[in-house]
């Protein structure tokens, strides 16, 4: 529905306050009147419809009835006609004037009809009205905006590290970071800080976790692909590292500690744990785990883990703990094959 005729704020001047003729915009702005603001939810300064025209005959601020119209030419008449008799010639003078702001009116009306002619037709000050409604005022929510939930662990969680390729995470406890500067391209989470290593070599860890995807073979038995890989792990961590240093000055004996089936993140894997001698240093413990993905083609995932003996190396317990505290991210990312790691045998 279009708007009647009256004084409404300028789409493209907020601050004024412009005449719309019922069809158009005229080139007519005032500053808002002073005065009692109008009853809530109406009028042309409040919310929803505009409000009516005052009664005809009531002198406005701008010359016209109630206010509405644009200005009224100077002068006009008196209440009176000429010689003071107060009865026909009153009325007459009130005609009079009321006559003249109907025709200001419709004088500025055909003037804004013309000048809406030639403006160009994408002109928004002169195709677009008042709408009919204002918009309801927006009040913010004193109520405080719900939490996210911390049932699952984001990726960037302070305390969870995620391997997306073999879709789980690792928690990650006190003293242990992500991985950084690290030449082990699988690492996913490392003790915080180095120290020299007793034997060849400049700079080594006190612990290390490695995540893989067993892929190069078809042996899928957990406790078959740990044992194969047990070997190799400890050789790669306390003998000979890949720049062919010895940084424990070369593993002289090992034993085995713990080897059995064990529950990860909902699947059934086995590990096997030993604990070896070095030529220098105070040796360390080495852990193969493997057990199926629950993402993708379920591929053996085989995480190793590389602990230092003596001060410089973790806890044995946090072996149990991260362990026990790796979970699925099934149905939240998508696991793949990672790097290739075959068993040795």
């Amino acid at each position: 529905m279009t708007p009647p005729p009256g004084w409404y704020p300028d789409p493209h001047a907020p601050h004024l306050e412009r005449w719309w003729d019922g069809t158009a915009w005229t080139g007519h702005r005032r500053t808002p009147a002073a005065g009692p603001a109008p009853a809530s939810g109406t009028g042309a300064h409040g919310y929803g419809a505009p409000s009516a025209p005052e009664a005809p005959g009531t002198p406005g601020p701008y010359g016209a009835p109630g206010g509405f119209g644009p200005p009224a030419p100077p002068g006009g008449g008196g209440t009176g006609g000429s010689g003071g008799s107060g009865g026909s010639g009153g009325s007459g003078g009130a005609k009079a004037v009321a006559l003249t702001a109907a025709g200001a009116v419709l004088v500025a009306a055909v003037v804004a009809g013309a000048v809406a002619l030639t403006r160009d037709d994408g002109d928004p000050e002169v195709r677009t009205g008042p709408s009919p409604t204002a918009p309801a005022p927006t009040t913010q929510s004193t109520q405080p905006s719900p939490s996210p939930s911390t049932s699952e662990p984001a990726p960037q969680d302070e305390g969870v590290v995620v391997d997306e390729l073999n879709g789980v995470t690792f928690p990650l406890l006190d003293g242990w970071v992500r991985p950084q500067h690290v030449v082990e391209k699988d690492a996913v989470m490392t003790t915080d800080g180095t120290h020299d290593c007793p034997g060849e070599g400049t700079l080594c860890r006190g612990g290390m976790v490695v995540s893989r995807t067993v892929t190069g073979t078809d042996e899928s038995s957990p406790r078959a692909l740990a044992e194969a890989d047990i070997p190799e792990a400890a050789e790669e961590a306390f003998d000979e590292d890949t720049l062919g240093n010895r940084p424990y000055g070369g593993m002289t004996s090992h034993q085995v500690v713990k080897a059995g089936p064990v529950a990860v993140a909902g699947r059934a894997g086995y590990l096997v744990r030993w604990r070896v001698t070095t030529a220098k240093g105070s040796g360390g413990l080495v852990q193969s785990l493997v057990f199926p993905s629950g993402v993708g083609t379920e591929s053996p995932v085989l995480v190793r883990f590389i602990f230092e003996a003596g001060p410089d190396g973790p806890p044995v317990a946090d072996m149990d703990r991260i362990t026990k505290g790796i979970r699925s991210t099934a149905g939240q990312a998508s696991g793949g094959v990672g790097s290739s790691i075959g068993p040795t045998g």
